[in-house]
């Protein structure tokens, strides 16, 4: 049966509001699907595995990629794994390795494989061309800050954050880029821009132990305990919020000072938001400025979505982000405005919501 929309008339109260909403996304999002093949917006995973330095790092780092990866394959994504990939070890025997001199990096480049680098710039290339579904770049590892210039640690050459900023700069598909690296607080500031979600582990170059925000993070990616909207899917905001409350839990359990902090950053304003500013998955303080508050466009990220989300396509994906920032930024105002006025909006914003959903299961214009 195809969904139904409910109108909201007059000047609800919040209670209503809230019963009318559930009712309304609930009966759109949860609508029965014939779809069977991929979805028109599956996404591409590319997950950097940097050098190690250990054997227990590299076994830690390969399982975090393996999650990534089983979360990606749920929700039909293509994923390209670099550092860890035993397809790409070695090069064919006529060719020349495209091995360069490891001055940087903690481990050596392996004999006979093409630098990860020069891998991971390829693929980012190549995705500036490709249709334009969600691109996640999650780069799990080590890195360094040494006061002037940030890196994240491969296998062979370090890549840059100005390598990488200058890489994705030609990209217009949308983007969300994940560094689990310790120091990797700069990565956030120097990779900001409207309409892209960046997460670091930390929130400045100079939180350089071991950051364990990637262990966390890459097990909430697919946990169900993670939907706090209850959905039936966990968005990159979700997790992002339970992988920081459990690595907050870890230093308090040990007893030892917490040496790391992650933010995320989703406004373009560079200045990116802690777990502990967020009610559930909505932001309680704000930053100086003008911008919006982080979170709306990560809680739209779902690597392993639900069958409505499968059946959105990208142009419809991008105005529900819009949607979703005029949602954060309406309810910032909540305060200073008459309820009246303030209801009005929030019914037009949820309307036109609620259609999107609808046209994209089939019903055009109900």
């Amino acid at each position: 049966m195809p969904a139904s929309i409910l109108l909201l008339t007059g000047v609800p109260s919040p209670a209503a509001i809230r019963t009318s909403l559930t009712t309304l996304l609930g009966c759109c999002l949860f609508a029965p699907s014939a779809r069977a093949e991929p979805p028109p917006n599956a996404p591409t995973l590319i997950i950097v595995v940097g050098a190690p330095g250990s054997e227990d790092y590299r076994k830690q780092f390969s399982d975090w990629a393996d999650r990534w990866a089983a979360a990606a394959a749920r929700g039909d994504a293509r994923v390209v794994r670099i550092g860890d990939d035993p397809a790409a070890e070695t090069t064919a025997a006529n060719e020349p390795a495209d091995v360069k001199a490891a001055t940087d990096s903690r481990d050596p480049q392996p004999a006979g494989r093409r630098a990860d680098r020069d891998r991971l710039r390829d693929e980012l290339v190549a995705a500036a061309g490709e249709p334009a579904a969600p691109l996640w770049l999650v780069l799990i590892g080590h890195g360094t800050f040494d006061g002037r210039e940030a890196k994240f640690n491969l296998h062979g050459p370090d890549v840059s954050l100005a390598e990488l900023a200058a890489w994705i700069a030609p990209l217009r598909r949308a983007l969300a880029v994940v560094d689990c690296s310790a120091a990797s607080g700069p990565f956030l500031t120097g990779l900001s821009a409207p309409g892209r979600v960046v997460i670091t582990a930390t929130r400045s170059g100079g939180e350089h132990s071991f950051a364990r925000f990637g262990d966390a993070l890459s097990s909430a990616i697919g946990d169900a305990a993670a939907d706090l909207d209850k959905d039936g899917q966990t968005s990159l905001l979700e997790a992002f919020l339970l992988a920081a409350r459990r690595t907050e839990e870890f230093y308090a359990h040990a007893g030892r000072l917490a040496t790391e902090h992650a933010l995320l950053d989703d406004n373009g304003d560079g200045h990116g938001t802690p777990a502990s500013w967020f009610d559930g998955t909505r932001v309680t303080r704000r930053a100086k400025g003008d911008a919006a508050p982080d979170g709306a466009l990560a809680s739209g990220w779902r690597l392993a979505p639900g069958e409505a989300e499968r059946r959105l396509l990208p142009a419809a994906l991008a105005r529900r982000a819009e949607l979703e920032q005029s949602l954060a930024q309406l309810r910032g105002t909540r305060s200073s405005r008459p309820a009246d006025e303030y209801y009005a909006e929030l019914e037009k914003l949820l309307v036109e919501m609620a259609r999107l959903y609808e046209s994209e299961a089939g019903e055009p214009g109900k």
